[in-house]
């Protein structure tokens, strides 16, 4: 590792990761995913959107598209590994599930799972919107699902709990922080994440996000001058993007100041020099747009704050 890196006091080191995605249940397959391109987004027929709930009239129109990444295993869970009931586990939302799966999974890659760590852990993240929850979809709702604030029904299913779950579960004693600020909900995990760090509240951190919707195997109405795909392709950075499609996952990473893992003998995935975060305020076309100067100024002190050129 370069010198300067080593030198550099706010730079944060990944020790360890974890995820599910479309057509990948860990990090191997998904390397192997996206060295080999393989696009992950199941085309379906009408029979099989028939039998996944859709109604015929959606699928004779013309911009009804049978196209959706499907995250697979969303109906599976260890319970007795994390000490839930049988009758938990039943109303608890598949976000919460993976996300505590894949928190145990990240810190066991990393070296620092259960008792290989007795120092404190931190946990930042989100999860997916209240609309495609588990808890209010229309296919889906479970009437044990309706109880009391506080109650189990609602701990395990409201994203407030996301994180203190996994805290509680994991019995971890760092800063636990659920973080919602849509499509950039993981990143800005990261961040506070690293902040947390740096400000010596814990020595390491969890962060990451999940969002799976429910319920899956269906397409999409595309509207044009919409965000979605008119033909379920997603094209990122390419001539011929038309549209976005919206998928189900769970990633996170585990942080450690880089001279603290460096010292402890961690192994070290990729470093962290510097970020920031910011908000374009009103300066924008609308509420869904985005702003240049707003984010270049937030690249600018990520640049600065990481000491380095662009």
């Amino acid at each position: 590792m370069q010198p300067e890196i080593l030198s550099h006091a706010r730079a944060v080191a990944i020790i360890g990761m974890a995820c599910r995605f479309p057509g990948a249940r860990n990090l191997e397959a998904f390397r192997c995913n996206l060295a080999e391109g393989i696009e992950s987004v199941t085309f379906f027929s009408d029979d099989e959107l028939l039998r996944a709930g859709v109604e015929k009239r959606l699928l004779e129109q013309a911009n009804y598209v049978k196209a959706s990444p499907v995250l697979e295993g969303i109906d599976q869970f260890d319970a007795a590994f994390f000490q839930v009931s049988r009758r938990d586990a039943e109303i608890m939302d598949p976000q919460h599930r993976l996300f505590l799966e894949c928190a145990w999974e990240a810190l066991e890659h990393a070296g620092h799972a259960g008792s290989a760590h007795d120092g404190t852990i931190g946990v930042f993240g989100g999860g997916g919107s209240l609309m495609g929850s588990y808890l209010v979809s229309d296919a889906h709702i479970n009437p044990q699902l309706i109880g009391p604030i506080t109650g189990r029904e609602h701990i395990g299913n409201d994203k407030d709990h996301l994180c203190t779950t996994v805290s509680y579960k994991l019995n971890l004693r760092g800063p636990s922080v659920t973080v919602q600020t849509a499509c950039s909900t993981s990143l800005v995990a990261d961040h506070l994440a690293c902040q947390s760090l740096l400000n010596g509240e814990c020595e390491l951190a969890l962060a990451g996000g999940v969002t799976i919707h429910i319920p899956q195997g269906q397409g999409y109405l595309y509207e044009e001058g919409g965000v979605f795909s008119p033909d379920g392709h997603c094209r990122a950075f390419d001539a011929e993007g038309k549209g976005t499609i919206f998928s189900s996952g769970v990633g996170l990473v585990v942080l450690k100041p880089l001279q603290a893992a460096v010292a402890d003998g961690d192994s070290i995935l990729a470093v962290l020099r510097g970020s920031a975060i910011n908000n374009d305020g009103a300066e924008k076309f609308s509420y869904w747009a985005t702003n240049v100067e707003g984010q270049s100024t937030a690249i600018g002190k990520a640049f600065q704050v990481a000491g380095v050129a662009p």
